[in-house]
């Protein structure tokens, strides 16, 4: 059998700080589990088995910031080595291929028929005055391999932009790829992250950016809108460096269906999707799928439940499903033999 049903689950993470809610709940329950460091990591191609039951892919397409460049294209290889010798996975290859790509983010958005904000795809940065032509100002250029916020940046005048392209300040990232897109005034001054688990919604919050910020980690909140200050033991930085606030929100029944429509079809197993109100329409856009869910700081002050309990239950959930599913297949495998031996 390819993986092994009574194995640990892998965690396979790079950010120093994210991870200490997952570990503390999987220590708490007492269940066996690797941490594998997506920094310093190796595989064999050739290899047919695991010694994992399941893998929890959890890289982040912002490592390149932290000095982990390495981690981003490594990490859509070996998940489709695992998946080709038939290893669990949760969120697979195929939405890590979509979280390292807004590019590709904005296809599947366009796919599914939900409005996003206006935007053109570059691989030149002597193209972006070009590519914001018709657009309202201000506009972003927003690198395609991102996260947290990095390679955003935003220009307020058609002038601004041509000249950063002209003066080679654009930073494109680290495929040399980005959108110019237009940056959307949010209605009463908040973006809306919607978390999913198992590709159904769990819960939706609302994230008051910090001034000129565009770092919208819910990791990284430490307040309330009322000012009521977070569990410094659940922040992964001081709030004093981002200032950003959050609130619990339910969204409409018609935007959660279309965060589940999203989930399953970019195969979200868990993990945020992002949209904002536009103040000069009223519209919801959404802009941005997340496949590296780092629930909100503090949940139980925040949405009143822990979500790493849920989450924990859910990897559990799928060990017991695919080891269900193995067993299944290797009875049947047998079968098939026993009866082509007795024919």
């Amino acid at each position: 059998m390819p993986a092994t049903p009574d194995g640990p689950v892998a965690i396979y993470y790079e950010h120093p700080d994210w991870f200490r809610p997952l570990f503390a709940e999987l220590d708490r329950r007492e269940l066996p589990y690797a941490r594998l460091d997506a920094a310093a990591h190796s595989y064999d191609p050739s290899e047919t088995e695991s010694p994992y039951s399941l893998v929890f892919n959890r890289a982040s397409p912002s490592a390149y910031m932290r000095g982990h460049g390495q981690v981003t294209f490594h990490t859509l290889s070996w998940l489709r080595h695992l998946e080709r010798i038939g290893v669990p996975v949760v969120n697979g290859s195929a939405v890590y291929e979509i979280e390292i790509s807004k590019a590709f983010q904005l296809e599947i958005l366009d796919e599914l028929g939900l409005p996003y904000p206006k935007a053109r795809v570059i691989n030149n940065a002597t193209l972006a005055p070009e590519a914001a032509k018709g657009f309202r100002f201000p506009v972003i250029v927003k690198a395609n391999i991102g996260g947290s916020g990095a390679g955003i940046t935003r220009f307020d005048s058609a002038e601004s932009l041509a000249n950063a392209a002209r003066n080679g300040t654009l930073d494109l990232g680290i495929d040399r790829v980005a959108l110019v897109q237009e940056l959307a005034p949010l209605r009463s001054g908040y973006i809306t992250r919607i978390e999913v688990l198992d590709r159904k919604f769990l819960y939706a919050i609302n994230v008051y950016p910090a001034e000129d910020s565009f770092n919208l980690c819910p990791a990284d909140i430490c307040q309330t809108t009322d000012g009521q200050q977070l569990s410094r033991a659940a922040c992964a930085v001081d709030a004093a460096k981002n200032g950003m606030r959050v609130e619990q929100f339910k969204p409409s029944r018609e935007i959660i269906r279309a965060a589940e429509r999203i989930a399953n079809r970019v195969e979200l197993d868990v993990g945020g999707i992002e949209y904002l109100v536009d103040d000069r329409d009223g519209r919801p856009y959404f802009y941005d799928i997340n496949a590296l869910s780092n629930f909100v700081a503090d949940a139980r002050n925040v949405i009143g439940f822990d979500p790493f309990e849920r989450l924990v239950d859910y990897l559990v959930g799928r060990v017991r499903r695919s080891s269900r599913s193995g067993g299944e297949a290797a009875a049947a495998g047998a079968a098939a033999a026993a009866a082509a031996g007795a024919a």
